[in-house]
């Protein structure tokens, strides 16, 4: 299945200016677990809440002592096969750029350049109050060093770095505040029912336009954020390729749906056009 999904792709897309849009899917072999995969999380779990989170204290405390200890996994994760592939094409002039759904920064560390993080990065927190940024490392370490003997053992991950506490656990947290003026943070990521900032729109649609194929990633453009970009491609009448597992939204707009792990397409698609 993924040799034939990757000589598909190689004879498509060889020539071409491609720009990939990634999701949660390519990251899984990383370790980071996506939402809407079978078994993905063993009890459903409701994603965080842009303006709930702002809004509430108790939120707050709740994500940030669910973000601990989800951070030791989540802070480990190494570039898996597809980010590995995919900053290998870049490197030799055969992808234009990267728009990625997913918070991780893997694309970053395997090299990619041309980056646009559409929900922005959890490796980097904000303040509510005065807007001052810190490493997300640093604020793990504060945390650790407030909350000592807190918690013991890991605990199962979220695709947020979040992770499953009971709440008798969570009231006990110290919650960190920002350095500067002691206002509450946030990590720097667009959580549902935010908005994407304009300028990375932007830059999105702008490497769209640069681009001459799309190619959709592990995604099932179940968020509007990204499907966005496949309606403007189909619009453009891009040629659109897509490989992931299960189904994805708008996929009767793409030239081809590929099934297959995309790591496996992307390693092989990266030796077939050395």
């Amino acid at each position: 299945m993924e040799e034939e999904a990757a000589v598909t792709l190689a004879d498509a897309l060889r020539g071409r200016r491609v720009v990939a849009l990634t999701g949660a899917g390519v990251s899984t072999e990383s370790g980071i677990p996506d939402y809407r995969s079978p078994g993905a999380l063993a009890r459903p779990r409701r994603p965080i809440q842009g303006p709930e989170f702002v809004r509430s204290a108790a939120l707050r405390r709740r994500y940030w002592a669910r973000a601990m200890a989800g951070w030791e996994h989540f802070g480990r994760a190494e570039p898996g096969p597809s980010h590995r592939a995919l900053a290998s094409l870049e490197s030799r002039g055969l992808l234009s750029s990267v728009i990625t759904q997913n918070v991780d920064r893997l694309h970053h560390r395997a090299g990619s350049r041309r980056v646009t993080e559409l929900h922005g990065a959890l490796a980097e927190v904000v303040c509510l109050a005065c807007g001052a940024l810190e490493d997300r490392h640093d604020v793990q370490r504060r945390m650790r060093e407030a909350n000592a003997s807190w918690l013991d053992g890991p605990s199962p991950m979220a695709p947020d770095g979040d992770a499953e506490l009971a709440e008798q656990v969570v009231e006990r947290f110290v919650v960190p505040l920002c350095l500067r003026c002691g206002g509450d943070l946030k990590p720097r990521v667009v959580f549902f029912g935010d908005k994407v900032p304009a300028e990375v729109t932007k830059e999105a649609f702008d490497r769209l336009a640069e681009a001459e194929t799309l190619l959709v990633l592990g995604t099932s453009l179940a968020v509007f954020s990204g499907y966005r970009f496949l309606l403007r491609a189909s619009e453009r009448r891009m040629p659109i390729f897509i490989v992931n597992r299960g189904p994805v939204r708008g996929e009767e707009r793409a030239t081809r749906k590929l099934e297959g792990s995309t790591g496996a397409v992307l390693a092989r698609l990266a030796e077939l056009l050395a």
